[in-house]
């Protein structure tokens, strides 16, 4: 290798000071408090210290920029000498191979590194002695003997099982005093990451050193105005009390189990008197802000006793606490697509039947669909439901939306319909106490894991004043509003025709 320039000489000194200059050398201007994070992690491993830092910062706010700088800087910083890093992330993919992307590309862009690292084995980068290794954070994934003796990073802390990093990761450290830092987002006071900020809290009040960096979508909007308006249109889109935009944005957190639908959610689904338009708006499709009406139907087991039609009014229900088929009718107002980008939906009536044969259940949606002519019928099409469903497709082809509530499809939908209520856009007119009692009994719980997957309902067995069974069959109905507004809607408007002016007649009438 011929020997260095003068000038080469200088900027390899100049990026071996730290990471914000090496930053800076790959054409990218760290924000102030990605320099304060790069720098007090730099002196905890040039200096030896060992610290544990927590690193709590909004969703889109330059997280995995910032690592990927610091560990392209500590393979160059370090080529000599030698030392390893490990970076965890909750998932191999897309995880932990978009961090390998975004650190390649550091890697590529800096003159001190461009040419010289190699990456070998699918997980592991080297420059000179110095070793990055990337690893997944999943329950299952087979974790082999590494030894971090520079820094261990776990990113997307708050998805990464506690036990998984105390059996797998935290050994790395053991015989080291590793720098180590978790990085993510708030999400519940179980998880990894707030478990190691209450630790590190408990060590900077005693020393006074800095450990923990709290950021919310505030600090960013005050040095990004950019940022400010896409947070903006989060808000707008998802509501300021969203259980993502308050942790992934505002660094609040929220509880892993909680009643679903609290007092404020309540009041925006259940308008007072005075404040609740009349039950029907009155929109007719193609005028401006009219949507039409939809149907939005859970399908229940029907009771043994009543699959017989002839006998279904002879006969009491076997289980009288039984779930019932529960239909909700919603106008569809059209009139918040400006302002909310997605329409607002009215229930204006409501039906059930418990236990019902559904061939007979068919026949009264059948009547009510040649009634209403909604536009759209959302049905679950889940176990039992599937035959009423294909009954229903075979009447009013399609108009039918299909539902197969899997775990993930019911926690999307779950997610979706938290968004409409919080933004205001599910107005319930015609609210009765059975309504009322099933949405105040409704639970959540966020599952751990990177997937957010929110388990939501009346938990079996819930009974009320009465003693009865509460069920959630009209929650769940109400909740496929959140597969129409997946829908892409738009504004009709009858066509307006402006006669034009003929120029022959013109002409004849000027001679």
């Amino acid at each position: 290798m011929p020997p260095l320039t003068p000038l080469a000489l200088r900027m390899r000194e100049t990026i071996r000071r730290g990471p914000v200059a090496w930053a800076s050398a790959c054409h990218v201007a760290l924000r102030p408090y990605q320099k304060q994070i790069a720098l007090a992690i730099k002196a905890s491993i040039i200096h030896n210290l060992g610290l544990t830092f927590v690193i709590v910062l909004p969703r889109q706010s330059g997280k995995n920029e910032l690592q990927s700088h610091l560990f392209s800087w500590l393979l160059f910083r370090y080529a000599k000498a030698g030392g390893r890093i490990v970076s965890v992330s909750p998932t191999f993919k897309p995880q932990t191979t978009n961090n390998m992307d975004r650190v390649k590309v550091s890697l590529d862009a800096c003159v001190g590194s461009r040419g010289l690292w190699k990456s070998s084995k699918g997980y592991l980068y080297c420059l000179g002695n110095a070793r990055l290794q990337f690893f997944s954070g999943e329950p299952r994934a087979k974790v082999v003997g590494a030894t971090a003796d520079l820094l261990l990073s776990v990113d997307e802390a708050q998805s990464v099982s506690p036990a998984k990093y105390d059996k797998d990761f935290s050994p790395m450290t053991a015989s080291t005093n590793a720098t180590r830092v978790f990085w993510g987002t708030a999400w519940t006071s179980d998880t990894l990451l707030e478990r190691q900020r209450r630790l590190a809290m408990q060590a900077q009040q005693k020393d006074g050193l800095q450990r923990v960096f709290f950021y919310t979508a505030d600090d960013v909007r005050r040095l990004v105005p950019a940022y400010g308006r896409h947070v903006d249109s989060i808000i707008a889109e998802l509501g300021r009390n969203h259980p993502l935009v308050r942790t992934q944005y505002f660094s609040e957190l929220i509880d892993a189990q909680s009643g679903m639908f609290n007092p404020a959610r309540l009041a925006l689904i259940h308008p007072e008197p005075s404040q609740s338009p009349p039950p029907f708006l009155g929109f007719k499709m193609g005028e401006a802000g009219g949507g039409g009406y939809a149907f939005l139907i859970d399908i229940a087991g029907q009771d043994e006793s009543k699959m017989n039609v002839l006998q279904s009014f002879d006969m009491g229900l076997g289980n009288p606490g039984r779930d019932s088929t529960a239909l909700s009718i919603v106008e569809i107002d059209l009139s918040t697509l400006e302002t909310l980008r997605h329409p607002t939906y009215h229930v204006v009536t409501r039906h059930s039947w418990v236990g019902e044969n559904h061939l007979t259940v068919f026949g009264k949606l059948k009547h009510l669909a040649e009634t209403w002519n909604p536009q759209y019928i959302v049905m679950d099409a889940t176990g039992v439901g599937e035959g009423l469903w294909a009954l229903m497709d075979r009447a009013f082809p399609a108009r039918l939306i299909p539902v197969k509530f899997t775990q993930q499809e019911k926690s999307e939908i779950g997610w979706r319909f938290l968004s409409i209520i919080e933004t205001g856009r599910f107005r319930d007119h015609v609210h009765t106490d059975e309504v009322r009692l099933q949405y105040s009994k409704c639970i959540c719980e966020i599952l751990p894991g990177p997937a957010k997957t929110l388990r939501w309902g009346v938990p079996d067995g819930t009974r009320g004043p009465d003693g009865g069974l509460i069920h959630d069959d009209f929650i769940l109905a109400d909740s496929l509003t959140a597969k129409l507004d997946q829908l892409e809607w738009h504004i009709h408007l009858e066509p307006i025709f402006i006669e034009g002016l003929d120029p022959l007649e013109e002409i004849t009438h000027n001679f």
